[in-house]
């Protein structure tokens, strides 16, 4: 204890530990925020992170203008090392940053639709994670033909330059880009609490709507500029009115996936285009996961061939495997089908403000009008400066000797310019203008050239003011712009538009266990799931009253129903939904598992196999429908099919057709007729009206049909016919059987 306090004594006499004390002073956290972190977040929003109405970020804005600076417009390439040097005088925040972002706006790199540094070397590829860029000192570069666009009139004062960061040099707050860049130049920035995301567009879409924007402010953009572009290709997910979302609140997200082709002679699918939201490694990485894990069981081997030629992901698949069905599988699992996500947050007069596509055509407009108005401006003053000048020179010629022998009696240096004044009437500055003159320059012929000019200026000034007075004529210079960029840059689109219900989703389906299973439907649509098993110990079946056997048929548990339903639709049953049961029960009522609509009842069903036998569809008006089962096939998991035969009269009988056969019709007028099915040619589509089978008389109908083998007629000779369509032969007592029972 004594020890202790003796410590305590000697650290409360330290000198360093007081004075330590004194300097710690309590802050309230709001006070903090306020005096520290907010300053530092604005910087971040301000100076950073989100672009403006010119599509730039502070970074790309003082790159380019460096590079402007340096007569890499039009002229040959020099080192990056040296851009990036030069660059640090605008901005201070190392040269690593810098040549980064210089490398994401080159045309290497692949990052936009229309870069603006043309490069050479390797600066990698937006594409790739682990595909890195050359140092600066190994690439070099130079502003691109398209820069033009971004510093056109830039010296005419159409944009305010302010000081940088030491005060030595100017430069611009923004740059007078001649079109919307911000909606063509992919953008994204993390601020402090906030952040952007703006996808491109095509140039050309892009200028050919904001020409029609400003003709007509209620156009619809759509019809010019449906859906975003990107330069890594792909395929865009098409919803108009997730579309007409994002451009009305500047929020929302889309889905863009790869394109692919089937190399069938190699047994490969080859990826050529992915999203540009993710890169071939993640790509394979994933897949290699979904592999190991099992997910996926019909590839051998997946690998990058990327080249110059572009990029190329190949994949060897197993033998058997469908290419179609695992593409469906690798867009549902694998980043090769992805959502962009889309915040249009832009920095309107240093405010951040999430906008729909329409106000930034609006806010672009107003502040590319305000250019071409400070433009026009500053040609005027120019041309009234010079047209001050030389309406002074014109007097001269009134008396060029005078002129001469004024200056030559001055005595003084200093009295020529006053002298001047006094002798011709003129101001100050039009003195000046005359006393620098040359002297083999004072003649008639020099003078009158000068002064033939006056007139045209005197045009253009008039011109240039009713330009200033007028917003439908700095339109029309926009617009006039807007086409020559359009027909000068031809840019054609590089990701493509598929519509969302044209897109068959995947669906993974889980394993199935598959053994042999009975199947008994009813007349009223009950189906029973039976193992054979269970169906030797009891066999006997159980119908609700009124009902009976419609069709039994051996299958497999992981075999599929088609039902068909009196509206003309089918639907398709997998039997593993069904539960294992016994013949003593009910079954499971198609209508309620199917969901069937209002007012629909149950036709037949059929086991549609491997989708690829035929069937025959007999009509109440005599016709037969004979068509192939594989236009009920899909690679989706599409539940129910509409049209799925004709409605032009109630179905009677649908069979099955293995091998060509004898078959049966029966009418309610007490006919039969039997002919070959061989009579009967195969349609192309499920909705054909069939073709007429049996002649019948008028208010007369079909009413049923069999295979023959399953009929009781035994004279087969009396209602054969060679040829389709007959009337049959009157049933005779002997050919009846049990038939009669369904006749009137």
């Amino acid at each position: 204890m004594p020890k202790k306090k003796t410590t305590e004594k000697k650290n409360n006499d330290n000198p360093d530990v007081v004075g330590l004390h004194a300097q710690v002073k309590e802050q309230p956290i709001t006070e903090t925020l306020e005096s520290n972190y907010m300053p530092y977040a604005m910087s971040v929003i301000v100076s950073r992170a989100i672009p403006e109405i010119d599509g730039f970020k502070p970074s790309h804005r003082k790159l380019l203008y460096t590079m402007y600076r340096m007569g890499l417009l039009s002229g040959g390439r020099t080192k990056s090392a040296n851009i990036v040097g030069t660059t640090m005088k605008l901005n201070p925040h190392g040269d690593a940053a810098i040549y980064e972002t210089m490398v994401r706006l080159s045309k290497g790199y692949g990052a936009l639709l229309m870069p603006f540094v043309d490069s050479k070397g390797n600066f990698g590829k937006v594409f790739s994670r682990d595909m890195s860029y050359a140092a600066s000192r190994y690439t070099e570069a130079k502003l691109s033909e398209f820069c033009a666009e971004l510093f056109r009139d830039i010296d005419k004062d159409t944009v305010d330059f302010a000081d940088n960061y030491d005060g030595t040099v100017k430069e611009p707050v923004l740059l007078p880009t001649a079109f919307p860049n911000v909606l063509v130049s992919a953008n994204t920035g993390i601020a402090v609490g906030m952040a952007s995301q703006i996808c491109g567009f095509n140039l050309n879409e892009v200028c050919e709507t904001t020409i029609n924007y400003l003709l007509d402010p209620n156009y619809d953009i759509l019809q010019t500029m449906p859906a975003p572009d990107f330069p890594t290709g792909g395929e865009i997910i098409y919803s108009r009115s997730e579309m007409e979302e994002i451009y009305r609140t500047g929020r929302g997200g889309f889905k863009v996936r790869a394109r692919w082709r089937y190399v069938p002679k190699e047994n490969i699918i080859e990826v050529y285009e992915i999203p540009y939201t993710t890169t071939t490694e993640v790509i394979i990485d994933k897949t290699a996961e979904l592999i190991k894990s099992g997910k996926i069981r019909e590839i051998n081997d997946m690998r990058d061939e990327t080249d110059l030629k572009g990029l190329k992901i190949a994949i060897d698949l197993k033998r058997g495997t469908d290419p179609d069905r695992l593409m469906a599988k690798l867009l549902k699992l694998t980043p090769l089908q992805d959502v962009f996500p889309c915040n249009f947050n832009i920095l309107i007069a240093g405010n951040p403000k999430v906008l729909g596509v329409r106000e930034i055509l609006e806010e672009w407009t107003a502040w590319r009008m305000e250019c071409v108005r400070r433009r026009t401006f500053f040609e005027l003053s120019r041309k009234q400066e010079r047209l001050h000048l030389l309406k002074g020179l014109e007097k001269i010629l009134l008396d060029i000797d005078k002129a001469i022998a004024i200056i030559r009696n001055t005595e003084l240096e200093q009295d020529v310019v006053p002298n001047l004044m006094v002798g011709f009437g003129i101001d100050k500055v039009q003195a000046e203008y005359v006393a620098e003159i040359k002297l083999r320059n004072i003649n008639r012929e020099y003078i009158l050239k000068r002064t033939e000019d006056i007139k045209d200026l005197m045009e253009d000034i008039k011109k240039l003011g009713d330009i200033l007075n007028s917003k439908n004529r700095i339109k029309k210079i926009i617009i006039s712009e807007l086409k020559a960029i359009n027909s000068k840059y031809v840019t054609p689109r590089k990701t493509g538009i598929v519509y969302s219900d044209e897109v068959d989703d995947y669906s993974e389906e889980e394993s199935v266990p598959d053994y042999p299973v009975n199947v008994f439907i009813s007349r009223e649509g009950y189906i029973k799931k039976i193992t054979p098993q269970s169906l030797k110990l009891s066999s006997e079946q159980k119908y609700k009253e009124g009902d009976g056997p419609d069709i039994s048929y051996e299958a497999s548990n992981a075999s599929e129903l088609l039902v068909f339903t009196d509206r003309q639709q089918a639907y398709k049953l997998k039997l593993s939904e069904l539960e294992d049961t016994k013949a003593s029960v009910l079954g499971t009522y198609l209508p309620s598992k199917l969901g069937f609509e209002d007012g629909e009842n149950y036709f037949t069903s059929i086991d549609p196999g491997d989708y690829h036998k035929e069937v025959l569809l007999f009509f109440a008006d005599g016709k037969c429908a004979r068509f192939s089962l594989s236009s009920f096939e899909t690679k989706q998991n599409r539940r129910k099919l509409v049209n799925a035969y004709s409605a032009k009269s109630p179905a009677v009988k649908l069979m099955p057709l293995d091998y060509e056969r004898d078959i049966v019709c029966f009418s309610d007028e007490g006919r039969a007729l039997i002919f070959s099915s061989s009579l009967l040619a195969t349609k192309a589509t499920r909705s054909t009206a069939g073709v007429s089978v049996m002649t019948l008389k008028k208010n007369r109908s079909l009413t049923d049909a069999q295979y023959f083998e399953d009929s009781l007629i035994t004279n087969i000779s009396r209602y054969r016919a060679a040829n389709v369509p007959a009337r049959g032969a009157v049933l005779r007592d002997s050919d009846r059987g049990e038939q009669q029972m369904t006749l009137l």
